[in-house]
C-alpha cells in the first residue's frame, strides 16, 4: 500500500480560491476570518495577507469547550481572541483538519460564548470524513480518507510554507 502524499502548498491555493468564492458571494459586507487554534490560525494569517484584508481577523481555541477535557487537558497553546464585534458579524472560521466534528462544535460553542454572529462558514484544508457530529465544510481543499488509527498533521516552516504529516500506524 503507498503513502498517502498531500502537498499541503498546492491545497493551501485552492482553500484560497474557495475562500476567495465565500467573500465574493458576500459582497458589501464586512466578514472576518477566524482561525481555530493552532493550523486554522496559520491559515487564517496567510489568507488574511495574500488576499490583502485589512479587517481583524480572530482566533478561536477549543480548550474550553471540548467534550474530551477529562483526556486532553487544557490545552495552553492559544487562547480566544476577537478583536470586532461577534454581535451581527460575517465569519469564515478556517481549520485545518476536519474530521469528527467535535473541535468545530467545540469552537463554535466558544463563538457563541462572545456574540451571536449573522453567519458562520466553514473552511478547511483536509476534510478527512469520520463525522461523528452533523459538521460540514463550505470548502475543503481535499478529501481524503484515513484509517482511524492515523492523523493528518499540519506543519509550518521558519518560511511560512506549509505541509502535510500523516501519523500513527
Amino acid at each position: 500500500m503507498s503513502a498517502l502524499t498531500l502537498d499541503a502548498e498546492a491545497l493551501y491555493a485552492d482553500l484560497r480560491r474557495g475562500v476567495q468564492a465565500l467573500l465574493a458571494e458576500r459582497v458589501g459586507q464586512v466578514v472576518h476570518l477566524v482561525g481555530v487554534a493552532s493550523g486554522g490560525v496559520w491559515l487564517a494569517e496567510r489568507l488574511q495577507r495574500d488576499l490583502g484584508l485589512s479587517r481583524p481577523m480572530g482566533v478561536l481555541s477549543s480548550a474550553m469547550h471540548r467534550d474530551d477535557f477529562s483526556q486532553r487537558g487544557l490545552s495552553g497553546k492559544a487562547q480566544t481572541q476577537l478583536p470586532f464585534d461577534v454581535d451581527g458579524a460575517h465569519l469564515i472560521v478556517l481549520d485545518d483538519v476536519l474530521f469528527t466534528g467535535r473541535t468545530v462544535r467545540a469552537v463554535l460553542n466558544e463563538l457563541f460564548d462572545y456574540g451571536r454572529p449573522a453567519s458562520v462558514q466553514l473552511a478547511v484544508l483536509v476534510d478527512r470524513g469520520g463525522r461523528e457530529l452533523p459538521v460540514q465544510a463550505d470548502v475543503a481543499a481535499a478529501r481524503v480518507s484515513l484509517p482511524l488509527a492515523q492523523s493528518l498533521q499540519l506543519a509550518r516552516d521558519a518560511a511560512g510554507r506549509l505541509s502535510l504529516e500523516v501519523q500513527g500506524a
